[in-house]
């Protein structure tokens, strides 16, 4: 009862400046991170990539007193196969998907993450759902397809790397649902810090079988570092705390802000040519992500 008393005064107030500095700081970490790792994948197989990015994430928070709290044993297979969705499995996917797509397209694709979580809480978790919500969905789902369709059929392995984000963005949205009552019971840094600790571990055979076709460069090791201690560690603090502050409705802007930072990022470090109808799906995915994330 104590955390819904909270919840409900949590973001009644305006958002101060330090609140916008932790979100802007959020949202420009994790759309990084789409460039983050394609410049990590000029040097390593897409298994290391995700290797270093978990294994550098989960021993980034492990520093941190509150992820070393305690948490019931029969709680340890959910935790762990919130490791699985949230960061293992997605976490693999999106760099294998990047080998055929650009980072930028990587970028506007996860804008769907929220229709996805929408749709698979609905679906498979028993959420209701409004009529207002399920109208939100099929128009993000309509920009999904503008984004998507034009680069499919490009060639056939980029059809293959948007399919495969669109379904790490799924996995995030089971993802969202197993987290929710964990995070409500222990608080976000055990969790968090769980998570990636089975997901690093889950990730060693593929990331030990991408060293073969790997080889060493300073310059993709300085990104998967980054991408570890920034996107997979800190900004999961910084988020942790945005939402202790202001609530989850006004978290969920960095969904907005993120896919503007991907294609900024492409077009100016990776020379990444944007299609018309790519900004225009994204644009239609982030009004679906409005619509479905407001109480009908």
């Amino acid at each position: 009862m104590e955390g819904a008393t909270n919840q409900a005064v949590i973001g009644e107030d305006p958002m101060s400046s330090a609140d916008w500095a932790l979100l802007v700081s959020v949202a420009g970490i994790w759309g990084s991170s789409f460039l983050l790792m394609a410049i990590g994948l000029d040097a390593f197989a897409p298994g290391v990539v995700t290797l270093l990015r978990v294994g550098i994430g989960a021993a980034t928070l492990v520093v941190l007193p509150a992820s070393r709290q305690p948490v019931d044993r029969s709680d340890l297979p959910r935790l762990a196969l919130l490791g699985f969705t949230w960061m293992a499995f997605p976490l693999t996917l999106f760099p294998i998907a990047e080998q055929w797509i650009d980072s930028s397209m990587a970028g506007m694709l996860n804008s769907a993450m929220p229709l996805m979580t929408v749709l698979i809480s609905w679906a498979f978790f028993s959420v209701t759902t409004g009529p207002r919500r399920f109208v939100g969905v099929t128009v993000g789902m309509a920009g999904i397809l503008l984004i998507g369709i034009p680069e499919s059929t490009g060639a056939g392995t980029n059809a293959v790397g948007v399919l495969l984000v669109v379904v790490a963005v799924g996995s995030y949205g089971v993802a969202v649902n197993i987290a929710g009552p964990l995070q409500h019971k222990y608080g976000s840094m055990p969790v968090i810090s769980r998570a990636l600790a089975f997901a690093t571990l889950m990730s060693v055979p593929y990331g030990l079988a991408g060293i073969p076709s790997s080889h060493f460069e300073w310059g993709p090791l300085l990104a998967c570092f980054v991408l570890g201690a920034g996107g997979t560690g800190l900004a999961f603090v910084l988020a942790a705390s945005l939402t202790g502050r202001v609530g989850p409705v006004r978290t969920s802007i960095i969904t907005y802000v993120m896919p503007a930072v991907s294609i900024s990022l492409g077009v100016v470090f990776r020379d990444e040519t944007i299609k018309w109808t790519a900004i225009v799906g994204t644009m239609i995915v982030l009004a679906g992500a409005w619509l479905s994330s407001r109480s009908d």
